[in-house]
């Protein structure tokens, strides 16, 4: 099945707690403090993979985490860091963010990894909060917790050559002579359900061909499978447009060039802009010499016109000379130009007070931090607690706000009572 478009949720891994534990050894039960801080969380990553040409293993499983961290043991060992999550996809792929629409990575070459979300930090152990007046102290931090996203994955094909054209007019078997592609090929429309690529060899030289499927009038505007693959072609340098000037199919040749060309314009002004060489396949069709000219005719100077016939082969090694001496002209492939987007953890300073009569309710990612640190049964931790409300100017805010030793403080959900 070939998937090009895919909704995931992602999850980096949680920090692992730091533990409260104290030095134990004859003759003295509670030594100092020895805990040790947790292991951080693993990071999601996704890496460009270029064995993979679909989004097939995301259209089945659509939730992915990474590792948590360990927690901090005793006698001050660290716990272990959360495995890395690595999410491999295929050469083109595009990451937004579901929210925003914003984009976090082009996933342009073979091998280049994307750190999407990063891990939670660990927690610290007891150890770690000792000092000159605290020197045995009964609390510990707990591991940082992250957040879930949601990201779409949006395949676009990297080619330097798209083939373009109705149902039926033979791109498939020009894809199949030249080059090692071998889709599956058919007398009815719609054989090709998904873009082929190949790579095509010309003396000491390669380009890589997409066979672009499903074009027909009213592509862009969702008629047939067209509007399904008409982003593939964004990334190609140029296109083959393949014409069948035979008239089997009951169609007129002009009439199908001109509407696949709207319809290229009415999806993209970019793409009507890309060099295109027109080809004239089936020409080994009886009677295809006289709707030819008539074609030709037409079209006048304003493509180039290759004449072939994909079934014998006949003229496909003049279609390779004249791709490739219009590829030997144009700028190479590039990713994507855009403002990165990138997940941020929120500032740990932010804090916001609402007040409700006597009651006065504090929130923001200070409290979120305050919540990993204070163990509210340990006299200590919420000492340090009271310390920190005081030194951020909290304490002060409040008493500015009406706040009076009848009022009730909510932090994290903990009730309190105001106490300047």
């Amino acid at each position: 099945m070939f998937i090009d478009r895919a909704l995931i949720t992602i999850k980096a891994g949680d920090g692992g707690s730091g533990i409260t534990s104290f030095v134990h050894y004859k003759g003295k039960v509670s030594g100092g403090p020895d805990g040790g801080d947790g292991g951080k969380g693993g990071d999601v990553i996704f890496v460009a993979d270029q064995h993979l040409s679909s989004l097939a293993d995301y259209y089945y499983k659509t939730k992915y985490v990474a590792e948590n961290g360990e927690a901090g043991g005793s006698k001050n060992c660290f716990g272990k860091s959360g495995k890395d999550l690595i999410l491999r996809v295929p050469l083109g792929t595009v990451i937004k963010d579901r929210q925003t629409g914003g984009i976090i990575a082009d996933m342009f070459t073979d091998g280049q990894s994307k750190v999407v979300l990063t891990g939670g930090d660990g927690g610290k152990g007891n150890a770690r909060f000792t000092n000159a007046r605290r020197h045995t102290p009964h609390f510990s931090q707990t591991g940082e917790k992250t957040e879930t996203k949601q990201v779409i994955l949006e395949l676009k094909t990297i080619a330097d050559v798209g083939l373009v054209g109705f149902p039926n007019v033979g791109k498939s078997t020009i894809l199949s002579k030249i080059t090692r592609a071998r889709p599956k090929i058919a007398n009815y429309h719609f054989t090709t359900l998904s873009p082929n690529l190949g790579v095509c060899d010309y003396y000491d030289n390669q380009f890589i061909v997409a066979d672009i499927p499903g074009l027909i009038e009213g592509a862009s505007d969702g008629a047939g499978l067209g509007i399904e693959f008409l982003k593939h072609i964004e990334r190609t340098r140029m296109l083959v447009h393949v014409v069948d000037v035979s008239g089997v199919e009951g169609r007129d040749p002009y009439d199908d060039y001109l509407k696949i060309n709207a319809e290229l314009k009415s999806y993209s002004k970019e793409l009507s802009k890309l060099k295109q060489i027109v080809v004239a396949n089936k020409l080994d069709v009886y009677g295809a010499d006289e709707k030819f000219k008539e074609f030709k005719e037409k079209i006048g100077r304003k493509h180039k016109i290759i004449c072939v016939s994909a079934v014998t082969g006949e003229g496909l090694d003049q279609l390779k000379k004249a791709v490739f001496d219009v590829l030997s002209k144009l700028p190479p492939l590039k990713p994507l130009e855009f403002e990165e987007f990138n997940y941020v953890k929120p500032d740990r300073l932010e804090y916001e007070i609402f007040k409700e009569g006597e009651t006065f309710v504090i929130e923001g990612t200070l409290v979120e931090v305050l919540k990993r640190n204070v163990v509210m049964d340990d006299m200590h931790s919420l000492a340090y607690f009271h310390k920190v409300l005081r030194d951020r100017g909290i304490i002060k805010e409040l008493r500015a706000m009406g706040a009076t030793d009848k009022s009730t403080i909510i932090i994290g959900g903990e009730e309190f009572e105001f106490v300047d």
